[in-house]
């Protein structure tokens, strides 16, 4: 079966990588592309839509699941959109407050969801290990950095969030320390958070664990985009025809 994709924010960063990542497969293909300000008429090949015809392109070309990068209340939207409609709905937009994270569980109790802040296979795998880390160096200093390129707008990242709610777990932390400046000893218990933002730097992340006279390292560094464009249409070829719910990148990883 030929799995038809709708995707959002075409002529963006992850977006064009998409379209691209699609393109390249057999076992789908693009069923459409918009973007709020369409600035080419064409990305990899494919024609583009305006944003404002997407709830009518979930009807017309009756796509099997749609990837979103887009923002956080455009992407909510769209989810509100394909669960009226029955379409799956994949997006790794980050960012999102209280009010949008529900909107994604809402839209889950009718369509399959799957909301990932990173698509690297690799960056799944750090988060388990990061986990077995902390619980097996319990008292160990934690600090987390991450760096972006300097037109990403939220910080932390969200998968630093994500790394950083996996350490929580496994371990008896006091709060997050979200970088220093001043007099600021380290407190018992904390986690430090740095995030940093400069030039085209894909994506990197590094989790450090001191104690005991040692340290350990943990990185995560992603040399190109298409790596997350590769691992989100991984996600939408697994998820369409699913039930409705709410899934997890680690769903198509670990199955």
């Amino acid at each position: 079966m030929t799995v038809g994709i709708g995707v959002t924010g075409a002529t963006g960063r992850m977006g064009r990588e998409v379209v691209a990542a699609v393109a390249g497969r057999e076992d789908c293909e693009v069923a459409f592309a918009v973007n709020r300000d369409p600035d080419d008429e064409r990305v990899d090949g494919v024609e583009l839509e305006p944003a404002d015809r997407f709830d009518a392109l979930l009807s017309e070309r009756e796509p099997d699941a749609v990837i979103d990068f887009t923002g956080p209340e455009s992407a909510a939207d769209y989810a509100r959109a394909c669960a009226e409609t029955g379409v799956a709905f994949v997006t790794g937009t980050t960012g999102f407050d209280d009010g949008g994270l529900a909107a994604l569980e809402d839209a889950g109790d009718e369509v399959p969801i799957l909301h990932a802040p990173n698509f690297a296979r690799g960056v799944q795998a750090l988060v388990n290990v990061v986990g077995q880390a902390v619980r097996n160096l319990p008292g160990y200093d934690v600090e987390l950095v991450e760096t972006h390129h300097n037109g990403k707008r939220d910080a932390p990242s969200g998968t630093a969030n994500r790394l950083l709610d996996e350490i929580e777990a496994n371990g008896d932390f006091a709060g997050r320390a979200h970088g220093r400046e001043g007099e600021a000893p380290r407190e018992d218990g904390e986690i430090g958070v740095h995030a940093l933002r400069a030039g085209s730097i894909t994506g990197e992340h590094e989790v450090v664990l001191a104690g005991n006279d040692e340290e350990v390292r943990l990185t995560h560094r992603a040399e190109d985009r298409g790596v997350f464009a590769a691992g989100a249409v991984d996600a939408a070829v697994w998820i369409a025809g699913r039930k409705a719910g709410n899934y997890d990148f680690a769903d198509v990883i670990d199955e």
